[in-house]
């Protein structure tokens, strides 16, 4: 922080304390709580997104690295697969770091958690026992010249009220030392309480705890005793080493001696993801979690803090778990994930959702998949049941883009082969046909995926409605490009973002998308370096 920042920082506690001295409140006297208060007064000044500067990243926090996918040749690999991901962590994440006036770090942008963070007004399936419903648009794409984007969209279901069954939940919560911070664990008890508002009097909740030892703070309890519940967490206090192993442990321990077959088992485990005590090694929790995932007690992951924020390890847990990984930084975070998307948080109406496109080589020459670089399966994979795959909430959308060049542009990026074999490709197939899309999945509590599949096809008339929420889509996949590496997106920038993003807004309830506008704005500074 500046010298004029520090100062204004000062001032502002100067004049609290004044305030607290004049109107009768006992101001606390140990060096200690003096601190507590300090450090709470300036969390406040940072979580203000337009006034002043968190610190600079720190280099603690870990991300899986991983480079863009590559422009593929469809006369070399014809056919690209993929699990579904709606996770929103990446999301959360870049915009703490916009906010705080710093570019986000490259491997934090994963392009599809960026793009899935917004709900899209896709067409609605009908029934939960087909419980998807594709739409696929062909437009420009405006970022390269004589290229095309396949954009697809996956609408899920959503249950009805009456269809969710009750929930059986065990709150597993880091209450070590490290989440001694505004913006950790008071950000966790006060995003459970929230959570809390949304579920029935018949769901139960436990709490397990978990610091330099973990513990059960509260026995399985039914919502309908409320304060029993609250009491539990305002008791909780930050202290000691990470058990984080020993907590998962404790945890399904728990939710196995409570299972209840007529509910959603799930732990939902918040913590800033310092795991340094009990299961520490990746590979074993991740084998721990899968095992228990086929007994049917899936795991949520809540991101929280940063300087230490372990998101390799916890994107690895979420995904095995079968559960979602969101990174909550603000209060208002904390209402979108466990309160506006309560049900898709909470009940899956699919598992191990995967999607697979065969491009027709007569049409497509090259493609390249928007993101999902953590997500890539072998082909082989597909029609395998026993690979895990991407699980979907009630009422969840999933938005794939490709980037394609079509066989007759000039302006392919991979030159021909001298010595190419000249059997021409079978064509067969009608070349107004793209690619062929096909998605696998099981219905929850199944064991055998079922198939849909439809062609990709030239789009003539595309409703203005539709047009709209891709446009918005293809916006945020421009921009998470730009923040990654920009290598494909030609001179296409930050200002072009801004423009398409802010004619696509339409309908903004919540106000996610006005906020992503200010986000490009906030990025176009930051790599300014003016702010």
């Amino acid at each position: 922080m500046d010298t004029f920042n520090s100062a204004k920082t000062l001032a502002c506690i100067a004049l609290l304390t004044s305030v607290l001295t004049v109107s009768g409140c006992t101001t606390h006297s140990s060096t200690d709580q003096q601190e507590v208060v300090v450090m709470g007064i300036r969390a406040s000044f940072a979580t203000a997104e337009d006034n002043w500067r968190e610190s600079p990243p720190s280099n603690r926090n870990d991300f899986e690295t991983f480079k863009a996918n590559p422009i593929t040749l469809v006369s070399e690999t014809p056919v690209s697969t993929f699990s579904a991901d709606v996770d929103t962590a990446s999301y959360s994440f870049v915009r703490r770091r916009l906010n705080a006036g710093y570019l986000p770090e490259k491997d934090a942008v994963r392009l599809e958690e960026l793009v899935n963070y917004f709900d899209y007004a896709y067409p609605q399936p009908h029934s939960a026992e087909e419980p998807f419903k594709a739409s696929v648009v062909v437009h420009n794409s405006p970022w390269a010249e004589g290229k095309n984007l396949i954009h697809i969209g996956v609408q899920g279901y959503s249950l009805e009220a009456e269809q969710t069954p009750d929930s059986n939940l065990v709150f597993l919560l880091d209450v070590s030392g490290s989440m001694n911070s505004p913006d950790k664990l008071p950000l966790v008890k006060q995003s459970f309480k929230l959570l809390l508002s949304q579920l029935k009097p018949t769901d139960t909740v436990a709490i397990v705890v978990y610091a330099g030892a973990a513990g059960t703070v509260l026995e399985p309890t039914a919502v309908k005793n409320k304060s029993q519940i609250l009491a539990a967490l305002n008791k909780l206090e930050a202290g000691g080493s990470t058990a984080g192993g020993q907590g998962i442990q404790l945890a399904y321990a728990l939710a196995e001696q409570h299972f209840n077959n007529n509910a959603v088992n799930r732990i939902m485990l918040a913590t800033d993801g310092d795991f340094n005590v009990g299961i520490s090694d990746r590979e074993q929790l991740k084998g721990f979690v899968e095992r228990k995932r086929e007994k049917g007690i899936y795991l949520s992951i809540l991101g929280f803090g940063q300087g230490n924020y372990q998101d390799q390890l916890m994107q690895t847990l979420a995904q095995n778990g079968n559960g979602i990984a969101a990174y909550i930084d603000t209060l208002s975070e904390a209402q979108k994930v466990l309160v506006h998307q309560a049900t898709s948080s909470l009940f899956p109406i699919a598992t191990d959702l995967k999607l697979q496109v065969e491009f027709n080589p007569t049409a497509v020459k090259e493609y390249r998949l928007l993101g999902y670089e953590t997500r890539q399966l072998e082909r082989e994979d597909f029609k395998n049941d026993k690979v895990d795959a991407g699980d979907i909430g009630s009422g969840h959308s999933v938005t794939a883009i490709y980037e394609i060049t079509p066989t007759n542009s000039p302006n392919a990026t991979i030159d021909e082969l001298r010595y190419k074999q000249t059997s021409e490709p079978n064509t067969s197939k009608k070349t107004s046909e793209l690619a062929y899309l096909k998605m696998r999945y099981k219905l929850p509590g199944e064991t055998e995926s079922r198939l849909m599949e439809q062609p990709i096809i030239e789009t003539k008339e595309i409703a203005p409605a539709l047009m709209q929420e891709v446009n918005f889509a293809t916006a945020v996949a421009g921009f998470s490009q730009l923040l990654k590496d920009g290598k494909y997106v030609g001179n296409w920038g930050f200002d072009d973002a801004l423009k398409l993003a802010k004619d696509n807004r339409g309908d903004d309830a919540y106000g996610y998308r006005s906020e992503f506008v200010q986000m490009v704005r906030k990025a176009s500074v930051a790599e300014s370096g003016d702010l």
